[in-house]
């Protein structure tokens, strides 16, 4: 058995215990957190508890896998002292808020010879599996525009009474919390970015969180073509869509849905579509949204990868590219 360890007992952190115990070849043997056990309602894990990550490292119990699902401020320190404990690294997204930390995980991980796995789900979801082949398959020709839209409702129903989110230092800004993962799908699917131009609004949070709520950014791929990331979280009520829409020299493919989790329109060159899986259904603020039910996906990679049967599918360089661009959108914005 893989033995893991999972620190934050949030929403996704139960969420990484719960594929944990219903994964054959894992074992959770301990949760920590800073908040209370009973607070916490994790009564069903009947495991031992420990109030810091530092506590428990010091116990004694043996674990192979250190999961972190802390806020997005703490994930590169408590990473790091994962590493130094001899550790693999799960670290929920962002595995930074800038790129200097991220390098430090890094380093190292390779000094240590310990795997990272940057969690980036939605790398399973079918539509996503589908364009990724689709593009390596070079039937769409060369690439030229990339338009990626993230309009999703974040409003005092997800900030109140929260101690991080919306914190500069703690949650990052919007990019960071809400998008980084589609953020990753264009990384994934085209490479870095180029010639950044950004501009960065608050709307409608001004007295709900310290940074913008809304953008629009311009670059060009620098494999070839321009790109457009459109995204706001001052939708009203509900998400209405992450979408992402390429035209090529041999066609236009169009990924919707509240999730980027629905194939909206595909007219290619001599292409049939294959029909896909089905996708995970989302919900507002309800249990676990569009993909991140592909959690489980997670924890069988690195079970996967610990026993020498594949790849990492986030490795830590994707994931620091993602940090770098996001670092570098931000900075657009303030010129």
């Amino acid at each position: 058995m893989i033995k893991f360890a999972v620190v934050g007992c949030g929403h996704i952190g139960k969420r990484h215990a719960e594929m944990i115990t219903r994964n054959a070849e894992a074992e959770l043997v301990a949760l920590i957190d800073t908040k209370d056990k009973q607070v916490l309602k994790i009564d069903q894990y009947s495991v031992p508890f420990f109030s810091t990550l530092e506590s428990f490292l010091q116990s004694g119990i043996h674990t192979d896998v250190i999961n972190i699902a802390t806020p997005n401020g703490t994930h590169a320190a408590l990473a790091l002292q994962t590493l130094n404990s001899n550790k693999h690294v799960v670290i929920e997204k962002p595995i930074a808020l800038n790129k200097a930390d991220a390098e430090k995980i890094i380093f190292k991980a390779l000094h240590a010879h310990k795997h990272v796995f940057a969690v980036m789900q939605n790398r399973y979801s079918p539509p996503s599996v589908w364009i990724k082949e689709l593009i390596e398959s070079g039937k769409l020709g060369n690439v030229y525009m990339v338009q990626l839209n993230c309009y999703w409702n974040r409003d005092e129903r997800y900030y109140k009474g929260d101690t991080w989110h919306g914190t500069k230092d703690q949650d990052g800004g919007t990019l960071f919390t809400q998008f980084s993962h589609f953020i990753d799908i264009l990384y994934w699917l085209f490479g870095d970015i180029e010639n950044i131009q950004s501009r960065l609004h608050s709307f409608n949070h001004r007295s709900l969180t310290a940074f913008e709520d809304s953008g629009v950014v311009t670059f060009d791929l620098c494999s070839g073509g321009m790109g457009s990331i459109n995204f706001s979280t001052s939708v009203w009520d509900k998400n209405m869509e992450s979408s992402i829409t390429i035209v090529a020299e041999h066609g236009s493919v169009k990924i919707g849905g509240q999730y980027m989790d629905k194939v909206e329109y595909c007219h290619i060159k001599d292409y049939t579509m294959p029909e896909l899986a089905p996708t995970n259904p989302g919900n507002d603020y309800g249990a676990y949204k569009g993909s991140a039910a592909n959690h489980n996906y997670i924890i069988q990679n690195v079970i996967d990868v610990i026993r020498s049967r594949s790849t990492i599918t986030t490795n830590a360089l994707e994931g620091l590219k993602v940090v770098d661009i996001i670092e570098r959108i931000y900075a657009a914005g303030k010129r």
